[in-house]
């Protein structure tokens, strides 16, 4: 097994009195894509955030390439080149799709990785649309933009919330392909997403939460084969 790029220990996250979090621990190795899932309400969003410090843990560790993360603020996490495509897309309605990424471009020495010119390249519809504004915009080119303008930060490690959510069959398709295409080229993701079928052929490892805990884990073919965790804890 690759060396876990991400490895969450004992997290217990808060909001107001609510123990949402409690004792979550899961590694995501480098080069591979994890899939976390489970019901509404599970905690894999506040997990995701917990990892940003997007909201605080109380307790547990996350260590990012040896590295102890747990301490530092959100954008000395982003800086750490781990990129967070959150489930609102949070893209910038009042900038172009070009100035949307332009903004958030960390170029990487010697020139290599993701410029907005190979953005344009590989995402021709965001190219089509490049002096639109955010609000312009369809909800699949929205999340294209928010997955792209993730990319143009060079990270290490990509975070996606929920990137299927709302998205019409065929706009399902090709955001599943474009993180295919991620994927084959080595990207590290942690994924979150509700449609089990797109999870299970993306992710080469499942955790599932329930309750804020670890209810199981183990790779996309063992849990196609899990009935009974499958009918319990996704319901499906």
């Amino acid at each position: 097994m690759s060396e876990a790029l991400l490895q969450v220990d004992d997290l217990h996250t808060y909001l107001g009195d609510s123990h949402i979090i409690q004792g979550v621990s899961l590694a995501v190795p480098a080069g591979k894509v994890v899939a976390l899932l489970g019901r509404n309400g599970a905690g894999k969003t506040t997990t995701l955030r917990s990892i940003m410090r997007m909201v605080r843990p109380r307790r547990g560790c996350v260590t990012f390439d040896g590295r102890d993360i747990s301490t530092l603020a959100t954008y000395e996490i982003a800086r750490a080149r781990i990129a967070f495509v959150q489930e609102t897309r949070a893209i910038f309605p009042s900038l172009t799709v070009e100035e949307n990424l332009e903004i958030a471009a960390r170029p990487i020495n010697g020139g290599r990785g993701w410029t907005v010119q190979r953005i344009f390249e590989d995402f021709p519809q965001l190219a089509a649309r490049r002096r639109n504004g955010g609000t312009q915009l369809s909800g699949g080119e929205q999340q294209m933009l928010a997955i792209a303008r993730a990319l143009v930060a060079n990270p290490r490690l990509l975070l996606l919330d929920e990137p299927s959510e709302g998205l019409a069959p065929l706009i399902v398709r090709q955001i599943a392909d474009i993180i295919g295409r991620l994927k084959a080229a080595g990207m590290t993701m942690l994924l979150i997403e509700q449609n089990l079928a797109l999870a299970t052929e993306i992710a080469d490892e499942v955790v599932i939460l329930g309750k804020g805990r670890v209810r199981w884990s183990g790779t996309s073919a063992q849990l196609r084969q899990a009935d009974e965790v499958r009918h319990t804890w996704l319901g499906v």
